[in-house]
């Protein structure tokens, strides 16, 4: 799923230009457009920025996860929720990290691994409330807004917001773009609205995210590379490599030693057998849709949900057979509403599927799963299931379930303000 959440390239945004209003006075035509100025900042900046800050409200949740007694909460764009869950049923905002453009995480030991914008950050949270940066990877993720080919954080910029203002041109200028100094940030209103311009070696991530820590690497995709990193020394990421794996990359799920990696129109599966050169495996191609993965032993369990970047209307669950490793067979489909993320435990399958909130599944049967449980009323996104709670992510607020009798399947608590 892409939840809108990184500035769209001018180079994108040029292409939809739309025509607010038109007059014509004394065969004089003027049109009115939005007009989006670009505001950078450099890199040195953003990272003085990182730091810890009292507790915060919750409010425009993103992806998780789960440590310990620790739950990492992603407020999209802004940085890190850190919640003490000692107690489910009354967990306690501890801190706020603020990372600048942040949206995925990882953790191992005492070192939290974080997107800020094209760098990855290594924070030390031993103390969540006084952390420190143990370390920067430069340009870890180009995609994500870099502006030159240099490695020095004083000379690299990054596109953080846009500033948005109605102007008036006359249409014979608009028309000839060599000749309108303005018209480069010229883009319609409806596009600045859509971007206003597994388990890991120590914790757990949901279905949603682009890190995954194994051992003694971090795997992190991008829209279209695999990134390799060395964490045997957790405080010193180093870098080794980046893979091309297509384009559209979403979402990676490690499990058994394997990479499931989730884009908008595929399923692939990467073996770690050689950890520093992970080989693809197999490959499932399906109908453009937003594609979160997870599986087990037997099955993987893939999540599609309508895609606007090409009109999909596909919304349903697809289990495929990992029999034969090197080619999962499609098993069963079911139907859903807005399937989001995923997560399994045992013969439990949950979905967050979208406004319709979260369903609970039984699975133990494959080919005729039943619904034990539905939680509506939230518009959910993301849940890791394990040791008998449910920890989902909403657009209300961060949700904890307890399963432990599924016979009872209650709410624990809600976070959010």
């Amino acid at each position: 799923m892409k939840k809108n959440i990184s500035a769209i390239p001018a180079t994108v945004l040029l292409l939809s230009v739309v025509l607010l209003f038109s007059s014509c006075l004394k065969d004089k035509c003027r049109n009115t457009y939005k007009l989006f100025t670009p505001v950078y900042k450099k890199l040195t900046a953003l990272r003085a920025e990182v730091q810890s800050k009292a507790a915060m409200p919750v409010t425009n949740t993103g992806k998780l996860y789960i440590q310990g007694k620790w739950i990492f909460l992603n407020e999209q764009g802004k940085g890190i929720h850190v919640i003490d869950n000692s107690n489910p049923a009354l967990p306690v905002k501890t801190s706020f990290i603020n990372i600048p453009g942040n949206i995925d995480m990882s953790v191992k030991a005492d070192i939290l691994y974080a997107d800020l914008y094209s760098d990855l950050a290594a924070i030390n949270i031993s103390d969540p409330r006084h952390i420190t940066v143990a370390k920067y990877l430069t340009k870890t993720f180009p995609d994500k807004a870099t502006y030159t080919n240099s490695m020095n954080p004083d000379s690299i910029s990054i596109l953080t917001d846009w500033i948005s203002k109605d102007t008036i041109v006359d249409c014979d200028v608009a028309n000839r773009w060599g000749n309108c100094a303005s018209c480069g940030y010229l883009y319609s209103s409806t596009a600045a609205s859509v971007a206003a311009p597994g388990k890991s070696a120590t914790g757990m991530a949901g279905s949603m995210a682009r890190f995954a820590a194994v051992n003694n690497y971090l795997y992190a995709v991008t829209s279209s590379n695999l990134n390799v990193i060395d964490i045997s020394e957790a405080a010193n990421p180093m870098f080794i490599q980046k893979k091309n794996i297509g384009s559209d990359i979403e979402t990676i799920f490690p499990y058994n030693n394997k990479l499931y990696v989730g884009s908008g129109s595929s399923m692939r599966v990467y073996d770690l057998q050689d950890p520093v050169n992970p080989a693809q495996q197999s490959f499932n191609g399906h109908w453009c849709s937003g594609d979160p993965v997870v599986a087990d032993d037997n099955y993987a369990y893939v999540t599609l949900h309508e895609a606007n970047i090409c009109g999909s209307k596909v919304n349903q669950l697809e289990i495929y057979s990992l029999s034969t490793p090197s080619n999962p067979v499609l098993v069963k489909t079911y139907p859903l509403s807005n399937p989001q993320g995923l997560s399994k435990d045992g013969n439990l399958m949950f979905i967050c599927d979208g406004k319709e909130g979260l369903k609970i599944y039984d699975v133990s049967n494959v080919a005729s799963i039943k619904l034990l449980k539905q939680f509506p009323g939230i518009e959910t996104y993301d849940v890791i299931a394990a040791n008998g709670i449910a920890y989902v992510v909403a657009k209300q607020g961060l949700y904890q379930f307890d399963y432990s009798s599924t016979q009872n399947i209650k709410l624990l608590s809600k976070l959010s303000k």
